[in-house]
């Protein structure tokens, strides 16, 4: 993902500047409560689905003491206790995510939460936004709390102690409207974000070198402990291109130098991590691989041909979205901006609705949260503002949007998004769709509740 050398700015804006410890005490606003309307449609499908709620129950229980980071395991830790958070997940939750297919249909509880949901709350989960500084500020808050942003990407200057790491994200997720996706590029070796905390780990070329599968596995676990001790539910990871230049943006973080090094070694590191319980991320569809132009400064143009891109960069996200096992199903799948003249001519890959929607979603059958790579970098900014990217990509088949920085940021996007719906440009039921999407994540992840409307 290329906003990993862009690390975010530590001199807050005016409005972002940090509150003084006022905002971690502050209790919830407590909305007022609404008569109840009958809901003869929605208690229908409840009670024919009555056996599959209890089945949610169960698995979402109070599970284990929270994880320990390593050399740490003296420290107390008391979480603070939002609305709709839990403990990590038990043995019990984890053995369910190897059984995916046999649980509850997660989509259409997805959509009983929909029915309930304003506009506005549906529009703020469609952002995992970032924030200046290097702490909890009241502008987090506001795109948190008043604006129900989806989540929150951190980076190494925003984690710099385990204590100070476990209270932001602990803050954040009790302020947060629902739960929400926090995340990290957390790849090692020239990408990583924890290094501060855990100190330094190998990258994926680093690891390929060793020839042994079992090392990319042994990474996964790890760095899958880690960012759950610390609150982290989302990991970035694993960049699946295949290098067929020296791009500028592929320094040791490639799985080999071919499609099925990249299958074996970020196979294994991908199982790994959503084994133990931490959604990963496939990155950079359609593949950066032979990109030679570094995407902050300008648009990377490659050249080559439909049977080449299908033959090399395309194979491993095939080959993951098909895979017969579950834990290869990848709960994200990032999008980029480059330009493949012979896949789409015009459009940059992520504001593409021939990549994301025709390829990803129709030819290679991918039904999971589609993110976009930040739309700040100067090979979309030079062309669309910040709005008017948040519409193209969510018209291209987007779920989910990366490059929003602030309140200011967030209200901006939201807006051009109403005017979109409201011009045609954008459809609510495409928006429905992306919002039951991030949602059915959630509660795969045991991150969100099971609906219990009456």
């Amino acid at each position: 993902m290329f906003t990993d050398s862009k690390p975010p700015m530590v001199a807050p804006r005016p409005q972002e500047r940090p509150e003084a410890g006022a905002s971690a005490a502050a209790p919830l606003r407590q909305r007022p409560r609404r008569r109840r309307r009958p809901l003869s449609t929605l208690r229908l499908l409840l009670a024919s689905g009555g056996a599959l709620l209890l089945l949610a129950t169960a698995l979402l229980g109070q599970g284990d003491a929270p994880w320990q980071p390593r050399q740490m395991s003296q420290l107390q830790e008391t979480l603070l206790a939002g609305p709709f958070i839990s403990n990590p997940l038990t043995p019990a939750q984890i053995e369910a995510l190897r059984h995916r297919e046999a649980s509850m249909n997660e989509q259409a509880l997805a959509r009983l939460y929909l029915a309930h949901m304003t506009l506005d709350q549906k529009l703020g989960q469609l952002f995992m936004v970032q924030y200046y500084g290097i702490t909890y500020s009241a502008d987090l808050e506001t795109m948190i709390h008043d604006l129900y942003a989806g989540g929150v990407i951190m980076y190494a200057a925003q984690m710099r102690t385990f204590q100070q790491t476990r209270a932001d994200i602990q803050h954040m997720q009790a302020r947060a409207w629902m739960p929400l996706f926090i995340s990290a590029d957390e790849e090692g070796g020239f990408v990583e974000r924890i290094n501060n905390i855990y100190g330094h780990r190998p990258g994926a070329l680093e690891v390929y070198q060793t020839g042994k599968v079992s090392n990319a596995a042994a990474l996964g676990h790890g760095i899958a402990h880690d960012l759950k001790a610390l609150g982290l539910n989302t990991d970035l990871a694993p960049d699946v291109d295949v290098p067929v230049v020296n791009g500028p943006d592929q320094y040791l973080r490639t799985w080999g130098y071919t499609p099925q090094s990249v299958i074996d070694y970020g196979g294994a590191y991908l199982r790994a991590v959503q084994g133990d319980g931490v959604i990963a991320c496939l990155k950079h569809f359609p593949g950066l691989g032979a990109a030679q132009t570094d995407a902050h400064t300008d648009l990377p143009v490659i050249k080559r041909s439909r049977e080449q891109i299908y033959n090399t960069e395309l194979v491993p996200f095939k080959h993951f979205i098909q895979s017969p096992q579950s834990l290869d199903h990848p709960g994200m799948i990032m999008t980029t901006d480059l330009l493949m003249p012979a896949l789409d001519p015009v459009w940059p890959a992520e504001l593409s609705p021939t990549i994301v929607t025709g390829i990803l979603r129709q030819e290679l059958g991918y039904n999971g949260v589609v993110i976009t790579d930040a739309l700040y970098m100067e090979g979309i900014a030079k062309k669309w503002n910040l709005p008017e990217a948040v519409v193209l990509a969510l018209a291209a088949g987007n779920d989910m949007i990366l490059g929003v920085r602030s309140s200011y940021d967030l209200r901006s996007a939201v807006a051009a998004i109403k005017q979109a719906l409201a011009s045609g440009q954008l459809s609510q039921s495409a928006i429905d769709a992306s919002v039951t999407r991030i949602i059915a994540l959630k509660i795969h992840y045991h991150l969100w509740p099971i609906p219990r409307f009456v």
